[in-house]
């Protein structure tokens, strides 16, 4: 299995960032439609008008393309959010995406669910370009507000804070029938996320 991270710059050079965005945006159409497995990149390359070689030449494979796809959809880095408390982070980073593309995000976990476990490239993939970064981010907001005096830092809730959050978006749909929106997870971080952390809420 190889690693994937680094691999892109050389291989992506002769594509536009216009048409990269317009491949990406294929492929997360065609993945929410038949999800992973269906997925090929002889559709791919048919939706988007493309040579499967190129494909392949530019991404190395389906899954490396699916998760770039993914990480190009989200709304800028998480650590360049800072509000300067804890809690005006979190609900900026919830504000990033309407109600809309929280539920397409959600399809698109759904998709991916199975395929993650049962697949390792895939999960290779996700765990490199997409999972081991954002958590990375994530790990400097907590860490400004454990240097503002926010939280204490051997408060045991923070190695699971990123678990409470996923698990709070990817469940919406299960538990409630319904898919996460903005307002749902602000109250998921004031009734949750903050009181294990020790933060208040007012």
């Amino acid at each position: 299995m190889r690693r994937v991270t680094g691999t892109a710059t050389v291989r992506r050079s002769r594509i536009t960032p216009e048409r990269e965005a317009e491949l990406y945006a294929a492929v997360l159409d065609l993945l929410r439609e038949v999800g992973y497995d269906a997925l090929t990149m002889d559709a791919v390359a048919a939706r988007t008008r493309s040579s499967k070689a190129t494909l392949y030449r530019q991404w190395g494979g389906k899954a490396e393309l699916v998760v770039r796809a993914m990480r190009h959809s989200k709304p800028g880095g998480i650590a360049d959010v800072d509000t300067g408390s804890l809690r005006g982070d979190l609900r900026a980073l919830v504000a990033r995406e309407d109600d809309c593309g929280m539920e397409q995000n959600s399809a698109l976990m759904r998709a991916l669910a199975m395929a993650v476990h049962t697949n390792p490239d895939l999960r290779q993939a996700f765990k490199e370009l997409l999972v081991e970064p954002e958590m990375m981010e994530f790990k400097r907001v907590l860490g400004r507000a454990v240097e503002r005096g926010e939280i204490r830092p051997d408060n045991p809730a923070l190695d699971y804070i990123v678990h409470m959050l996923v698990g709070a978006f990817a469940t919406r749909a299960l538990i409630d029938d319904l898919p996460p929106t903005q307002q749902f997870l602000r109250s998921y971080i004031d009734a949750v996320v903050l009181p294990a952390l020790g933060v208040p809420t007012d």
